[in-house]
């Protein structure tokens, strides 16, 4: 499928946000994600409301907009509660939820707050971990994991969620944690140019092959490293230049200034279905 989705950085008061949220569903955005940060990443200092607690209430004003987060850290908390605090949200949006996660990267935010920070290659063991106790808590009545890194002794996990399972969205560009993602993702989320992520592409399509698994099945996600929303005849050359390089899952920041606001809403109204139409026509 061809989507289009909109990334709300949640440091709006929470009455812009909710605004934001019911925009993006009206004007016919796939998606809306909301990022798992502490603080700002232009001013340090901006509020910025947690992930999920922000996720719970944008799912309760919306009904239709596919939800998640861009992407949650696995270091950030314990697989079992962080599955528990999606599958929550899952209920509330009617079963809404995508499950977007990764290792961890931002060492800055983890020593500010006393999160450990081990090493890369212990953050994506701890990831792997992590991915089998969600499929096992998701499917099991009860779940006993012993991991060298979490353990599990009988837990329940109810309810489950509404979907079937969760769809796993994987961020990453690393290829330790491309190849985890071409084992066990339904989404694989990329960040760079169009220049940047066309190999990537290619790569994961050969891990994916590597694996046995069909490459189709996986669905290509892209964080844009280029202006999607400088105006409308950017946003189609963009558009058009990701989709040839494989990605047709696109996860546009909010606007930061009014003439990108202004340009969203033309792109939405305009852009988007012709875009989706050529799309339909190609195929």
């Amino acid at each position: 499928p061809l989507r289009f989705g909109m990334v709300v950085a949640q440091r709006a008061e929470w009455p812009e946000l909710a605004r934001r949220a019911r925009l993006i569903e009206e004007l016919g955005f796939d998606t809306l994600n909301v990022v798992d940060h502490f603080y700002g990443s232009y001013d340090i200092m901006d509020p910025c409301h947690e992930a999920y607690t922000a996720l719970a209430g944008i799912a309760a004003v919306t009904s239709r907009v596919r939800l998640g987060v861009m992407v949650a850290g696995n270091t950030y908390r314990n697989p079992a509660f962080h599955l528990k605090q999606a599958v929550t949200v899952d209920h509330i949006s009617g079963g809404r939820v995508e499950f977007g996660v990764g290792a961890g990267w931002l060492e800055r935010e983890h020593t500010a707050y006393g999160f450990d920070y081990p090493s890369a290659r212990e953050r994506v063991e701890r990831f792997s971990e992590a991915i089998e106790i969600w499929e096992l808590l998701q499917r099991n009545e009860w779940t006993t994991y012993r991991g060298a890194h979490y353990q599990l002794i009988d837990a329940p996990f109810e309810p489950k969620p509404v979907q079937r399972r969760l769809p796993l969205l994987i961020g990453t560009n690393g290829p330790r944690m491309m190849r985890l993602a071409a084992q066990r993702a339904d989404i694989w989320n990329a960040i760079g140019t169009p220049e940047d992520v066309r190999p990537l592409n290619d790569r994961f399509t050969a891990l994916c092959l590597g694996e046995g698994r069909d490459p189709a099945t996986v669905l290509r996600s892209v964080c844009p490293r280029v202006d999607m929303l400088a105006s409308s005849e950017d946003f189609v050359a963009h558009a058009a230049a990701y989709i040839d390089a494989g990605f047709t899952d696109f996860q546009i920041p909010w606007p930061r200034t009014d003439q990108q606001y202004e340009v969203m809403q033309q792109i939405a109204r305009e852009c988007i279905p012709e875009i989706r139409s050529a799309y339909r026509s190609a195929r």
